[in-house]
């Protein structure tokens, strides 16, 4: 279980990271002509001390979100590892579900792309998905009998299928590129779509299960 100091640091470390990029690009449009802040021809750019506060303010939450996922991945892996000889749900603060707000981290994706071409951001949607922690978090310490496992079947299938569903219409749909525009548009829409799809699986299949542990009268034509 990620420590109660742990969580209200890595929060408070992403505010400030989103503060100080706010106030670099204030600092750019205001007194350095909007350099990195709007698109620039790269192969001519020479560096400016003028530059400093966004390169260091991006690359500081670059490094906090590489640090983020690190940190996750290791919990996950050791909760996985606890909890493979445990009768019961992994303990989990249900205020972990607040991480679901990095998802907006993919809207960085338009500046940057705009700027340098790069389309790397529109992944972050994924982490809408950590919204999904809240529901978890309510059933922690809960008892894995066969009503139980029974109920996360049930939720697994339903998320899977409604993600696989519309990762399908949007592939189908955006393959029919003469409809939508150049090549990059296409790119960037399946990379959004994709990955918020993603973030749905994650996320549905916490709360459907959520729902079903608590007879909450769900149809399977619902999700």
């Amino acid at each position: 279980m990620l420590h109660k100091k742990i969580v209200r640091r890595m929060l408070l470390l992403g505010a400030v990271c989103l503060l100080l990029l706010g106030g670099s690009t204030w600092y750019a449009v205001r007194f350095n002509g909007s350099r990195l802040v709007v698109p620039m021809d790269f192969s001519t750019y020479v560096f400016r001390p003028q530059d400093l506060p966004m390169i260091l303010s991006m690359l500081l939450l670059i490094l906090y979100v590489l640090c983020l996922a690190g940190l996750l991945v290791r919990w996950a892996f050791a909760e996985k590892r606890r909890q493979a000889g445990s009768p019961v749900t992994r303990t989990i603060n249900p205020k972990l579900g607040f991480l679901g707000f990095l998802g907006f981290l993919g809207l960085g994706g338009f500046w940057t792309y705009g700027v340098d071409g790069s389309i790397f951001p529109f992944l972050f949607f994924t982490f809408f998905g950590f919204f999904g922690f809240f529901y978890e978090g309510k059933l922690s310490n809960t008892l894995m009998d066969e009503r139980y496992l029974e109920n996360r079947r049930r939720a697994r299938a339903a998320a899977d299928r409604t993600a696989l569903t519309i990762i399908f219409l949007s592939t189908l749909a955006l393959s029919q590129g003469r409809l939508w525009g150049g090549g990059d548009t296409m790119l960037i829409a399946h990379i959004i779509l994709v990955s918020l799809a993603m973030g749905l699986d994650v996320f549905l299949g916490e709360f459907l299960l959520y729902r079903y542990d608590h007879d909450d009268p769900v149809e399977e034509g619902d999700a």
